[in-house]
């Protein structure tokens, strides 16, 4: 499958780099190709610098959004939450069209500090927003509720014995995604319904920061655990 993933940082490359060792014709879409395959510098929260995972994934090409849009049948939305509505637009409603859109951003408010805020939130989701903005594209949300180590290696936590959860208004676009969740390794998937229950997972962020901050690491997930039978 055909894949572009939008978004340069951990999140980006985790997911660029699994799809890609699984098979997958992966295009990572940035604004300036050129400038992130020159950034020798780590993100703020960490991670390696781009240029040095880059060397290490040569097989992974790096293109704009529109260029990367183009050629994909499914496209990842890993960049900031708060630039996700100009990196989408940036690849062109006709790019969109028709295609899968997985997106796992979360929509943090930095503007009063750390921890940050929600915007949208309860009444909205940046999910509603995408699927709003393209609706000619399929949104399905997922993965927002755990860190990118687990995000494409579920095992490393409680042997995977924990869950991830799909929000969106397409059957057959939630079934593709589905497969490559558990191309990851993913077994407790849970369908909340359509693209509206993306404000429940957003919202699960506020307690995933302060669980992060209590425990000291991101190492951790949420499990749904249900009665025998």
């Amino acid at each position: 499958m055909k894949i572009a993933v939008f978004g340069t940082g951990m999140v980006g490359t985790a997911i660029a780099g699994a799809l890609a060792a699984n098979g997958h014709d992966v295009t990572v879409g940035t604004r300036d190709p050129e400038a992130t395959l020159a950034r020798a510098e780590a993100w703020p929260m960490g991670g390696t610098p781009f240029a040095e995972w880059h060397a290490e994934h040569q097989e992974i090409r790096v293109a704009t959004f529109a260029e990367a849009a183009e050629g994909g049948d499914v496209i990842v939305n890993a960049t900031n939450g708060s630039g996700s509505l100009a990196a989408l637009k940036a690849a062109g409603a006709q790019n969109l069209a028709g295609r899968i859109i997985v997106d796992i951003a979360n929509p943090l408010d930095f503007s009063e500090g750390f921890p940050p805020s929600l915007n949208p939130v309860n009444t909205d989701s940046l999910g509603e927003q995408l699927q709003r903005a393209f609706p000619d594209a399929r949104v399905v949300k997922t993965l927002n509720t755990m860190n990118a180590a687990i995000m494409v290696a579920p095992g490393s936590v409680a042997g995977g014995d924990h869950s991830v959860f799909l929000s969106g208004n397409d059957r057959d676009a939630k079934d593709v995604v589905r497969g490559l969740l558990g191309e990851f390794g993913h077994r407790d998937i849970i369908d909340l319904g359509d693209i509206t229950t993306a404000r429940g997972t957003e919202m699960v962020l506020p307690l995933w920061l302060r669980l992060w901050g209590a425990l000291g690491n991101a190492d951790f997930n949420f499990k749904v655990a249900r009665t025998a039978g």
